[in-house]
């Protein structure tokens, strides 16, 4: 499943989204809000104004939420592959 977290430069917490999904191996793609209109529009359609928003099939949020990446990356490990926690 794709992961796509819209960002936009100088935006800490797009940053920490970005440190803490690495943190636990979870593949995604950066769409940038200021350079990629599209972009900015789906942001929008999700219903919100800022960044840095996560979306993964039907599961999106809005800010840095260390425990919704966990999740999130829990939720991606195929059964019977349980993630190593360090």
């Amino acid at each position: 499943m794709i992961v796509t977290v819209f960002t936009k430069p100088g935006c800490p917490p797009c940053d920490a989204t970005k440190t803490k999904l690495d943190k636990h191996g979870v593949e995604y793609e950066v769409r940038d809000v200021t350079t990629d209109p599209a972009a900015k529009a789906r942001v929008q359609e999700l219903g919100y104004l800022g960044t840095p928003v996560v979306e993964c099939g039907d599961t999106h949020w809005q800010g840095y939420s260390p425990d919704k990446c966990k999740r999130l990356a829990d939720s991606l490990q195929p059964a019977g592959n349980p993630r190593v926690s360090h």
